[in-house]
């Protein structure tokens, strides 16, 4: 009988510390994962370009004069379209200018720091 009762204290007492543990863990706050330069939606955090190519949302677009000077180079070097995205730091340059062409198909154009053209993608 007092085997009994002892295993029952001992598996009460795992119960509640399964519990507890879990409480703990449910009630933990939520991490913060934004990007601490860039604050972004939810629903942009990521942007499915192609099956198995995800874009990522932190990416930091060019602005300022940079971005008229890169977007000028990149249409004149392509000779159509229209500049519909770019980025700072892109793994193939130092800027990065989409452009939209005029049949509807995108081209990716690289530049380094000095506004020269390194290469070009066309999806």
């Amino acid at each position: 009988m007092a085997k009994n009762i002892l295993l029952g204290i001992l598996m009460l007492s795992a119960l509640l510390m399964g519990t507890l543990l879990v409480a703990a863990f449910v009630m933990q706050p939520a991490q913060n994962n934004t990007h601490p330069l860039k604050v972004i939606d939810e629903e942009d955090a990521f942007e499915d370009d192609e099956v198995g190519e995800v874009e990522d949302a932190y990416e930091e677009p060019i602005t300022g004069s940079a971005l008229d000077q890169v977007s000028a180079v990149a249409l004149a070097y392509i000779g159509e379209g229209q500049v519909t995205d770019s980025e700072v730091g892109d793994e193939d340059g130092y800027y990065e200018i989409e452009i939209t062409l005029d049949n509807g198909k995108e081209a990716d154009v690289h530049l380094d720091q000095d506004f020269k053209v390194i290469s070009t993608e066309y999806d």
